[in-house]
């Protein structure tokens, strides 16, 4: 079935796409139809040998012998003599599973898919570089050779991938690479930096600077800060209200330059990594479960595609075994346990990218003003290969003291601008390695050891929770953070003054972080890290609800078990709703109101806040919401069609109508009769309910359907994803499932005696769309349901249960 599906749906679509004469999903032309369907090497090659065979096999790259069992979900468990050798054996079959996705991974975050691609990703790859991401791929990996351990997992693990990819004969490329018509090139550990550096920009390049910036303009002043204030009274932080700081913290330099004239000036719209990246992640201590052993959750969430961004693996060797989850291009373990504690990571949200104006000192730009001194920038051309182009495009971009100048233009009205990031940093008093981060927590054993594995870890900063069979649960605030004067990086700065530079880092023993609290559990959901006792200021992008949610579900529940805690993964309830209906039904005007508004009335009065696929009132509650948040800042939305701004939380939006209905904010813009909030929440329910009438005549609508969940392929290719998938979930839901965002990874461990873990992801171990094992765990996924995971203690272990198994022997 899987062969028939698969051959039906690429053959359609590419026989499409050649009849129309159209390019493909990607942008360049399609390779040549002959080759492409050349019975021997071409695209039905890829429809089979999918199922695997036990064999052995001689390999040059390792020192000892390395035996390798999949289990029955392709699951592989790598037994190893040593490190270097297990992350060679991952390379190599991490390559086999996912090679396509490797590669093109990291063209996308280095700023090379042009090659592959045509003109048509050029702006894209140009930005890439503009941005500095090859650069700060090139200092991380000149960062790991200063640690001879983290250079040789490097090297082994690129190894193990060049070693697959030299075995391949074109028959066995990937399907990608025959519908781009190219072929696999050599990996290199740049390319794993690399990944670091996309998740980087995943998890923390999103920043309000230009749009606060503009919005601050045009408001002014004082509704500007009525409209943004930077602490939800109502937020439960990640730190609890009870801890206190004990320590001296650094002393910060007053601001001695004003950022007000900065206000004046327009800033252009800028690309932005999606606003849907979250996750959850808690652990409840023994005393709260019901036969006393403490139980960590995590569940990431990703942008979800075929193939996952998830591999799962088990590494064992003889100073470690562990489980979980691994990114595809970077040896070791992201995600996951071993014999003797678990983690796990969420988003901390917190800014840590900000924006400087440069004000030249020439006509020719080589120059710019730092405290009234002419500074040199520093050019790095970047030559960038584009498919069906002669010669390479060079890209010249300029650095400065701040780092590399993103955005040049000859329009004067818009400013140029550098951009400070964390992850441009290789060393910040010391080098980051986090790398070595998760190879010590692959070999940590308690509390301390964990703690000391994470001082190397610099950037994406993360919320990484703990437990261990010895009873104790933490969590760390973890990451290079800014030192920063109040409300520093808030708005676009004065890149001609050092006064605007940071004033180096929070000390790694002053991040906010609790070990054991007397609550009895630690979480997070990218709420806000503390309240604002703790000492140092900080700003950023935080969750509302979900982190409150999780705090007052954990702290009612007691004797807590493995099946309670697949429950609150799952939880589509949602806190938002419940203080939200309430704002909306209060100020509703219900005077002559037709049959369907009636009808939703009823659904949202008798509504239990869940989002659940075929519910009602959630569609209702979002779109009513989404309506009069729209006619509330209509304001702000006309700004949004030239410029960047950016918009109220929603928090606060209710907050205004329980405290403040007559505030100005509610009169539109567009009408001569001034407006309260009980008259734009009227139209925005009546603009509902018309748009309900419109679209869904018969009334027959639902949530699943509005949201539109899918796992598309990666690259876009129609057939290769899942199409429409039925399922609840929300944004503001501990089952936090959007659109084409959500849980990429769902784990549960519990830690007694012995280690129990349940994991699924939306996805499968293979990349190749015609393996059985694409996405034969979506299903599964999609009904809440988990794997019991094969935490193998021996290989012999693993064969007795049926595993296919693999033993390579050294060559040498």
């Amino acid at each position: 079935m899987r062969y028939i599906k698969f051959v039906i749906a690429l053959v359609l679509t590419v026989l499409l796409l050649f009849t129309l004469g159209l390019n493909h999903p990607y942008g360049s032309s399609l390779p040549p139809i002959g080759s492409f369907f050349n019975p021997f090497s071409g695209i039905w090659q890829n429809a089979v040998g999918h199922e695997l065979a036990s064999e052995e096999m001689s390999l040059e790259g390792l020192k000892e012998p390395v035996q390798v069992v999949f289990d029955e979900r392709q699951i592989p468990h790598i037994f190893a003599g040593n490190t270097e050798d297990a992350f060679y054996a991952q390379g190599y079959i991490t390559a086999k599973f996912r090679l396509w996705q490797m590669d093109v991974s990291a063209r996308a975050a280095g700023g090379r898919l042009s090659e592959i691609m045509g003109e048509n990703m050029l702006e894209r790859d140009r930005l890439q570089r503009r941005k500095g991401m090859l650069w700060a791929a090139e200092k991380a990996w000149e960062a790991w050779q200063q640690s001879p351990e983290e250079k040789a997992w490097v090297e082994a693990y690129t190894q193990g991938v060049n070693d697959y990819i030299e075995q391949l004969s074109p028959a066995e490329y990937p399907m990608e690479f025959k519908l781009l018509n190219y072929t696999p090139e050599p990996w290199t550990p740049i390319k794993s930096a690399l990944f670091f550096k996309n998740m980087a920009e995943m998890l923390c390049a999103r920043n309000e600077d230009l749009g606060a910036s503009n919005t601050m303009a045009a408001l002014g002043r004082n509704m500007f800060d009525f409209l943004f204030p930077e602490n939800n009274p109502r937020q439960s932080p990640i730190i609890p209200t009870t801890k206190t700081w004990d320590f001296t913290p650094i002393a910060i330099a007053p601001d001695t330059v004003s950022d007000r004239e900065m206000l004046s000036y327009s800033h252009r719209g800028i690309p932005q990594p999606p606003p849907f990246i979250g996750s959850n992640n808690w652990a409840v201590a023994g005393s709260k479960t019901a036969d006393g052993h403490p139980i960590l959750s995590n569940d990431p969430h990703l942008s979800l595609t075929l193939p996952s961004i998830w591999f799962e693996v088990q590494i064992h060797t003889p100073e470690f075994n562990a489980y979980g989850v691994a990114l595809p291009g970077i040896p070791g373990i992201a995600i996951g346990f071993n014999e003797h504690i678990a983690w796990g990571e969420t988003n901390v949200g917190q800014d840590v990218l900000d924006w400087y104006r440069i004000l030249w000192a020439d006509d020719d730009r080589t120059e710019y003003l730092l405290d009234g001194e002419r500074q040199p920038v520093v050019t790095r051309t970047e030559k960038i290969d584009v498919l069906g182009r002669n010669q390479p495009v060079l890209e010249a971009v300029k650095y400065t003291v701040w780092g590399p100048i993103v955005y040049e233009s000859d329009d004067s009205q818009y400013q140029d601008l550098a951009m400070r990031w964390v992850a441009h940093d290789a060393d910040a008093g010391a080098p980051s390695h986090e790398l070595g981060t998760f190879v010590n927590l692959m070999r940590s054993k308690n509390y301390e050891d964990y703690s000391r594995a994470l001082t190397t870890f610099s950037t994406p900063p993360q919320n990484f929770v703990f437990a261990s069979r010895e009873g104790d649960i933490a969590i760390k605030v973890n990451g290079q953070f800014p030192l920063k004067r109040k409300e520093q990086g808030r708005f676009v700065q004065d890149g001609s003054s050092s006064a605007q530079a940071w004033q180096g880092f929070i000390p790694k023993d002053q991040v906010p972080q609790i070990l054991n609290p007397e609550r009895g559990f630690v979480s997070s959901a990218n709420q806000r890290s503390t309240d604002t006792t703790y000492p140092y200021y900080y700003l950023g992008g935080f969750d509302d609800y979900r982190g409150r949610l999780i705090n007052r579900l954990l702290g009612n529940m007691e004797k807590i078990r493995v099946e309670d805690m697949m429950a609150m993964q799952n939880n589509n309830y949602s806190l938002k709703a419940e203080e939200g209906v309430p704002a909306l039904l209060g100020q509703l005007d219900q005077t002559g109101l037709g049959e369907l508004e009636r009808q939703m009335i009823t659904d949202l009065s008798a509504w239990d806040f869940r989002f659940e696929e075929d519910s009602k009132p959630a569609f209702v509650f979002t779109s009513w919401l989404s309506a009069a948040f729209r006619l509330t800042f209509d304001e702000i939305f006309a700004l949004a069609e030239n410029q960047e701004v950016t918009y109220p939380e929603t928090w606060r939006f209710l907050e205004l109508i329980y405290q403040d209905p007559y505030h100005d904010i509610f009169d539109r813009q567009d009408t001569p009769e001034p407006e309260n909030a009980r008259d734009v929440i009227t139209q925005a329910f009546l603009e509902t309910a018309e748009s309900l009438r419109e679209k869904y005549e018969d009334a027959d609508y639902s949530w699943g359907e509005f949201k539109g969940t899918e796992i598309p392929h990666m690259a876009r290719i129609p057939g290769l994803g899942t199409g429409y998938l039925s399922v609840g979930g929300y944004a503001d839901a501990i089952n936090a499932i959007k659109g084409t965002h959500g849980p990429s990874w769902r784990m549960i461990v519990k830690l007694g005696s012995e280690i129990e873990a349940w994991g699924v992801f939306p996805g499968g171990q293979s990349g190749h769309p015609g393996s059985p094992f694409y996405d034969n765990a979506v299903e599964k996924w999609r009904k809440g349901e988990y794997y019991k995971l094969n935490f193998y203690h021996s290989p012999d272990e693993s064969e007795a249960a049926g595993a296919v198994s693999w033993k390579m022997a050294g060559g040498g």
